[in-house]
């Protein structure tokens, strides 16, 4: 097997184990992330930030941190800070399944998917954007996909980036609104 290979295993099998870590450790700690951000000063967005990148390799889904942003940042700071950090997370998301695709052998297996997923149009830029919108984990299936099927990065990342502005500018001012009611 070619060193390629081996680190990208290695880099799965990590993103893994952080991911299970991660759930732990938010799941019974949502108001302690609350704080370090808040304690976090002017790092605060940036640590917000870092915090989607964590969250993408969960299957929590980056929705009340973009609320969070919105509320802590004001709206305009909190849809920068979320379209960035929904932005970082997408291509952590992205890298985790290009990794994923190398130890599948994707490329051979491609053909012999089950219920015509072979001919799902993730080369689309309409599929890179319109997917992200669909409920729950259809950002993130998009972005894995993408990295399992090699989408170009600049084609990935533009694509991610318009549609993540329009799920922060929602969530954000969301944010800000539910903020101003309590």
């Amino acid at each position: 097997m070619p060193k390629k290979d081996y680190t990208a295993i290695l880099l799965t099998i990590i993103a893994f184990a952080i991911s299970i870590a991660m759930i732990v450790v938010v799941g019974k700690n949502e108001k302690s992330l609350e704080h370090i951000i808040k304690s976090s000063g002017l790092l605060a967005p940036l640590v917000t930030i870092i915090v989607y990148g964590i969250l993408s390799l969960t299957p929590i889904p980056s929705d009340p941190l973009t609320l969070l942003s919105g509320a802590l940042f004001g709206p305009l700071l909190g849809i920068f800070v979320s379209w960035m950090g929904n932005n970082f997370a997408a291509l952590v998301e992205y890298v985790a399944g290009r990794g994923v695709g190398a130890i599948a052998d994707f490329e051979a297996r491609k053909k012999s998917l089950p219920w015509g997923l072979s001919k799902l149009p993730v080369t689309s830029p309409w599929f890179l954007i319109g997917g992200r919108f669909v409920p729950g984990f259809g950002s993130k299936i998009v972005s894995v996909l993408a990295g399992v099927y090699k989408i170009g990065l600049w084609k990935y990342v533009w694509t991610a980036a318009v549609a993540n502005i329009v799920g922060s500018v929602i969530y954000a001012l969301w944010g800000v609104g539910l903020m101003k009611l309590f």
